[in-house]
């Protein structure tokens, strides 16, 4: 007996039929094909400090934006038929292992977005992959941004800590590529914002780097005494129309509501939701070029999936505002 398709679309369309791929999109490895283009990273290798598991956070995510909503319902929009969404897959990691080598397997992957001018989403994996990511799509040789640009940058860490050779045999790890981006010229060193930073210091001077490079810097404390009107106001006075990439480490979320974290902040209240995604959907009408959610660890989340259910609100609010920002540009 052969099985035909009957022409349901709404079984086709169901959350638990058919290959899992990002909010339903369909499965195209060409980024010349995308506006914008979903990409999962599936790279441990650079936080040699914690837990390794953050390369299971595509499919993790994957797994449950299979059944997530369409539209957007503050920004009236359905990104899906406004621009050409996809998922890429997964970036291939032939060197996984070797966190230095496989920086560079991934700027290689995203030189090829760059010159098909699609702009990525993407899921990490832990946040050294930020850095080959802004290598290829940021600075003076990028297609898309034409220079360097602004970061909006979520987390409980600056993630920008001293140059001393390597960590743990790292060069470029998860807790330098702020400095290093800076070092690079891959960014506009007085429109980056790290927004949410929070907890002890170990030691004193890891924020050091951040501050001598001029970055705006909204520890959790002031943030919960301006709120998220006037860091929204902040955010749109000083990036104005300068491209800007925006990176969301999930450990900036409160633990309660982001358990399965590779870097737990715990002890100091996070970022709640309606926070996290009022500060994004402020960020309307700006030139996102790119954007990235890192860090999510499904082997410690809890049975409900809390934290990759929110990890996937998260990219669908990054996903709303680039495509907002080309439809509005038609």
């Amino acid at each position: 007996m052969s099985y035909e398709y009957d022409g349901n679309e709404d079984m086709y369309l169901r959350e638990w039929w058919g290959i899992a791929t990002m909010f339903r999109c369909p499965h195209d490895p060409d980024p010349c094909n995308s506006d914008i283009a979903l990409v999962g990273v599936p790279h441990s290798s650079g936080n040699g400090l914690t837990e390794r598991d953050q390369h299971l956070g595509p499919r993790a995510l994957r797994d449950v934006a299979a059944g997530y909503r369409r539209t957007h319902r503050k920004f009236k929009l359905t990104p899906w038929d406004i621009c050409r969404i996809n998922d890429l897959g997964d970036v291939p990691l032939p060197h996984a292992m070797v966190n230095d080598k496989t920086i560079k397997d991934i700027e290689a992957y995203y030189k090829r977005l760059d010159e098909a001018g699609a702009r990525p989403v993407s899921v990490g994996g832990d946040h050294s992959i930020t850095l080959p990511i802004l290598r290829a799509i940021a600075g003076t040789n990028s297609g898309i941004s034409k220079g360097p640009v602004a970061v909006v940058h979520f987390d409980s860490h600056t993630d920008g800590y001293r140059n001393e050779g390597h960590f743990l045999g790292n060069v470029e790890w998860a807790g330098a590529w702020s400095r290093i981006m800076n070092e690079e010229g891959l960014v506009i060193p007085k429109k980056v914002f790290q927004i949410g930073i929070r907890g002890h210091w170990e030691p004193f001077e890891d924020d050091d780097e951040s501050i001598r490079a001029g970055y705006r810097i909204i520890e959790m404390d002031e943030f919960d005494e301006i709120g998220v009107k006037a860091v929204v106001e902040e955010l749109q006075e000083k990036i104005g129309d300068s491209p800007v990439y925006i990176t969301f480490d999930l450990d900036v979320l409160d633990p309660s509501i982001a358990p399965g974290v590779s870097n737990i902040e715990q002890g100091f209240t996070g970022m709640t939701m309606r926070e996290a995604t009022g500060v994004l959907q402020g960020m309307r009408g700006m030139n996102v070029v790119g954007a990235d959610m890192v860090c999510m660890m499904p082997t410690k989340d809890n049975p409900s999936k809390i934290t990759a259910m929110n990890a996937m609100v998260i990219v669908f609010e990054q996903i709303c505002l680039i495509a907002d920002y080309l439809n509005s540009r038609k």
